[in-house]
């Protein structure tokens, strides 16, 4: 794909982020990113500003832009409001469209964190849900959390929970026609077709690693190097 940048451009969040940076720094200074992790969202910027092909298709390829939590913290300080968390977001878009994701440690969990994510949406209509939530996969959470997923309905309803329960109420079940209703909506907005790009390229870097697409999921999911860091 050639002038990454002007493809930037067709993407409404670069646009609406994106006006003219002067590099004061003041983004990096409130982000709560930068505080821990390599980042800086005023080189992030300042690297788009350039219009520079090979320097914008290193950034798609590169642990920094899945740094950003998102917060928006920096529009709140910008001089020019500019909105970094913004041109993230159109970064990362077009670094899973053009597969440069799997190039980085980071990008790579896109796999694990899509499925997660749009399973639990898929089948239980929200975000996270103690069915897909296994103390095995998180033991940093204590024995507390494990106790609790040992006891997980008799602990929700001593909460006041519903849990999957018909009618009103917290982590009630969610009717079928209403899960069906977000399928459509994913297959109309392009979700769908997102899930399969993410799996399609990381199929293709499994390959290229030597691994089985479950052995790369599972890396991908359990693994996180110190390079990432603050020192």
């Amino acid at each position: 794909m050639k002038n990454l940048f002007e493809e930037l451009n067709r993407d409404y969040r670069f646009k609406e982020g994106f006006h003219n940076c002067i590099n004061c720094g003041t983004c990096t200074a409130v982000c709560p990113a930068a505080e821990f992790y390599k980042y800086d969202p005023r080189k992030i910027v300042d690297t788009v500003q350039t219009r520079d092909d090979a320097q914008i298709e290193a950034l798609l390829k590169s642990e920094t832009i899945w740094y950003c939590g998102e917060c928006m913290s920096c529009v709140t300080r910008c001089p020019r409001k500019n909105r970094p968390g913004l041109v993230v977001m159109a970064l990362r878009d077009l670094s899973i469209r053009l597969g440069y994701f799997t190039e980085s440690e980071k990008g790579r969990q896109m796999l694990p964190l899509t499925h997660i994510m749009t399973d639990n949406i898929l089948k239980y209509g929200y975000c996270i849900h103690p069915k897909s939530f296994r103390w095995e996969d998180h033991k940093e959470s204590g024995p507390v959390w494990k106790w609790h997923t040992e006891h997980l309905e008799k602990s929700l309803e001593r909460q006041g929970a519903n849990y999957m329960g018909e009618g009103p109420g917290i982590l009630r079940k969610i009717p079928q026609e209403s899960l069906d209703e977000l399928k459509a909506i994913f297959d109309v907005t392009g979700g769908t077709q997102r899930i399969r790009i993410v799996e399609e390229y990381s199929r293709k870097k499994a390959a290229e690693m030597g691994q089985s697409i479950q052995e790369y999921e599972r890396n991908a999911f359990e693994n996180s190097s110190d390079i990432h860091f603050n020192e």
